[in-house]
């Protein structure tokens, strides 16, 4: 099924890869204009800034709490009725340590408040709390797809696999633009996007 959007695409391809180059150019925007330093740190309305800012010149739901139940696999994301609730616990949880600030994007991944682009969102959500209460960011070049995404999907058990692997990866850089562009393109291809580099755009 292909999601109703703003560029009247009907085609699963055009459309992936129309949202790829038009999202990537806006998270480019985001880091350039500093816009990204107006982020409220740790909350829903924050995540949902970032997801509008990138989404929205394809989507009419960017931003907003989606209003149908989603799965990945075998797995169901928390359930609409629910969805609202699980939002304020989340804006609630603890960020005062790495700990504590990955328990709270775990739970922000289980809720999966989006229709789509949850992940590319969230982990820019993440590196900003990080950021702020940790003085650090992830070098997600350093994080393996195939480790991270099996590592996220026994979060919802376990966290200690998660927690280990973005551990390794923490940097002290975090002004640092080159990586910021990185980072988006590797959040990007975890997701099976890879046509465009950010920087080029």
């Amino acid at each position: 099924m292909i999601l109703e959007n703003k560029l009247n695409l009907s085609n699963q391809i055009e459309l992936a890869k129309a949202e790829e180059k038009i999202s990537k150019q806006k998270a480019k925007q985001l880091f350039d204009t500093g816009a990204i330093d107006k982020v409220e740190i740790g909350t829903f309305a924050g995540l949902s800034f970032i997801h509008a800012y990138l989404f929205e010149d394809i989507y009419h739901f960017a931003g907003k709490i989606r209003t149908v139940n989603i799965a990945k696999g075998n797995f169901r994301f928390a359930p609409v009725m629910y969805l609202e609730q699980s939002l304020k616990h989340i804006d609630n949880m603890a960020q005062d340590d790495f700990n504590t600030i990955v328990e709270k994007y775990v739970e922000m991944n289980i809720a999966h408040p989006f229709r789509e682009g949850n992940g590319r969102s969230t982990r820019i959500w993440l590196d900003l709390i990080l950021k702020a209460e940790i003085q650090q960011v992830i070098d997600w070049n350093l994080v393996d797809k195939d480790d991270y995404l099996l590592a996220m999907q026994r979060s919802v058990v376990k966290d200690i696999e998660i927690k280990h692997i973005l551990k390794q990866a923490l940097t002290p850089q975090i002004h640092d633009r080159t990586l910021f562009m990185k980072g988006i393109d590797v959040s990007y291809y975890y997701e099976g996007y890879s046509e465009f580099r950010t920087e080029e755009l």
